[in-house]
């Protein structure tokens, strides 16, 4: 696989670590304190998935982008989807706030596109697979 495709399925991992972080931000919610068994058992299942895929996806993402990712997308969808399954309220300033997160998210995976470089030149080939050098040799034998 090249680099790009294992950059892309990095993120998509990264992204799917979020989601579980999100899901794990809101059950522990639910979970009053882990006081409420389902709401606990869900918990600890998103717990394990998120560190499972971010640890998949810091194997080739910078810890330091990774992890502030992860977080982001974490901390803004527990804050947009808090209000939907808990009593709770989301001010225009935290939306404003949530807003610059998700751009800074958004233009970190931007910034992590990989530089253009050229391909490495392989060894010209001659007609039946014959290396370019073993071709010169044969003309300098003659």
């Amino acid at each position: 696989m090249s680099d790009t495709g294992r950059s892309a399925n990095s993120w998509l991992t990264l992204l799917l670590a979020g989601v579980f972080e999100i899901g794990y931000a809101l059950s522990v919610g639910g979970s009053h304190g882990f006081t409420r068994l389902t709401w606990s058992l869900v918990a600890v299942v998103f717990f394990l998935l998120t560190l499972w895929a971010l640890s998949v996806a810091l194997r080739t993402i910078d810890v330091s982008i990774g992890y502030a990712v992860w977080a982001g997308i974490g901390a803004a969808g527990a804050a947009l989807l808090g209000p939907v399954f808990f009593d709770e309220t989301l001010s225009a300033g935290q939306a404003v706030w949530l807003g610059v997160i998700i751009v800074g998210v958004v233009w970190l995976k931007l910034a992590d596109r990989p530089e253009k470089t050229q391909e490495p030149v392989e060894t010209p080939r001659v007609a039946h697979g014959t290396p370019a050098r073993a071709q010169e040799a044969q003309v300098a034998e003659r």
